[in-house]
């Protein structure tokens, strides 16, 4: 054998020998992902990142993640070397983002595990075994996608219309509760679930609930009512004045044509101002589509207050309110079913009108 013919077989056997090698790590196992962390949690996003050791990390391709609601947990996961059914991503460095509002939404527990997978020539996956399952909850709207909810809500809100009490109806047990074991006080209660999951009011902010719609006809609080046969009104301008912050926290409808906006009063300054005034929108008194106050213009003259036409408006008002400050008295209409009531009411999420591009 000449001497090249020798060099050329000591190559030819190195580069088996280099084949092997990496077919040989190709297939080695990957090891199992450990010490899942979430961060950055919004209400359509969170980033995941987890412990590998330097060679996955070098090998790794791409990730599966296993993401469902924690109350509806699908047990039967993709296994080793099946075509994953769930989220996969090419393997990009950690914390890697996982977003898309078709499968996160607000306020929602959801349970999550990773896979490290390899893809290999023949496009056949070879994947580490699934890691722990790590439960987190999403968060409430941002400012920014109220500001897309208030501006889809101005599009529905129609023209004002004039109005001069705030009302609530209610049954007499509720109002004889009030006079015998709060001293006539109608204090806040928490604010329940309906609307929008992603509101941030929802459950977190107390409040009193208030209407001002009027009848077209009239210009009177209608005559019928789902939440009692006793209705309080009180002066509006109790309610909105100058010393009152005015927010927007809610734009939706029941699977009706007509749609609701939430609106929060709350006193300059108090506990409710503060709560809302880093999550909410801030309407200017004088100048919404919703509820306005505009202040006397010449000596003598009272003030004007105007509500929308084309929207069912919930004022919610961030503190106490004495009975004494206005009236109780029997509807002149029926008291209708109290299906027809908004309480915990669930947002149509097919609506084109009132949702936005994030989680329901």
């Amino acid at each position: 054998m000449t001497v090249k013919g020798k060099e050329r077989r000591e190559e030819e056997g190195k580069e088996l020998e280099g084949d092997e090698k990496q077919v040989t790590e190709m297939d080695a196992p990957l090891s199992t992902p450990c010490n899942i962390q979430i961060c950055e949690v919004t209400c359509d996003s969170f980033r995941i990142m987890w412990d590998m050791t330097s060679e996955d990390t070098a090998r790794a391709t791409h990730f599966f993640i296993d993401l469902s609601r924690k109350e509806s947990r699908d047990p039967n996961r993709f296994k080793h070397r099946d075509v994953p059914t769930k989220l996969v991503a090419k393997a990009v460095p950690l914390p890697m983002a996982v977003r898309g509002h078709w499968f996160l939404s607000p306020r929602t527990e959801y349970c999550v595990a990773v896979q490290t997978a390899v893809r290999q020539p023949d496009g056949d996956y070879l994947v580490s075994e699934w890691s722990q399952v790590v439960e987190f909850c999403t968060g409430d709207y941002a400012m920014e996608h109220l500001q897309q909810l208030l501006d889809k809500a101005k599009g529905s809100a129609g023209r004002l219309l004039k109005f001069s009490v705030f009302y609530r109806n209610q049954h007499t047990e509720y109002f004889d509760h009030v006079r015998r074991e709060c001293g006539g006080l109608m204090r806040p209660a928490l604010k329940d679930n309906s609307g929008s999951h992603g509101s941030p009011i929802n459950a977190k902010l107390q409040g009193v609930f208030f209407s001002c719609n009027t009848e077209f006809d009239t210009g009177l609080p209608p005559k019928d009512s789902p939440y009692g046969p006793l209705r309080y009104q009180i002066p509006a301008g109790h309610l909105l004045n100058p010393d009152i912050c005015l927010y927007f926290a809610d734009f939706y409808c029941m699977y009706t044509a007509y749609h609701y906006v939430v609106l929060v009063l709350a006193p300059v300054g108090s506990e409710g101002d503060t709560f809302c005034r880093t999550r909410l929108p801030m309407l200017d008194l004088a100048a919404n589509p919703f509820l306005t106050y505009t202040a006397p213009q010449r000596e003598g003259e009272e003030p004007l207050f105007c509500h929308s036409s084309d929207v069912i408006l919930e004022v919610l008002f961030t503190e106490p309110v004495h009975l004494d400050q206005g009236s109780v008295e029997q509807i002149r209409g029926h008291h209708q079913l109290m299906s027809l009531t908004t309480a915990n009411a669930k947002k149509d999420p097919s609506c084109k009108v009132c949702n936005i591009s994030v989680g329901r």
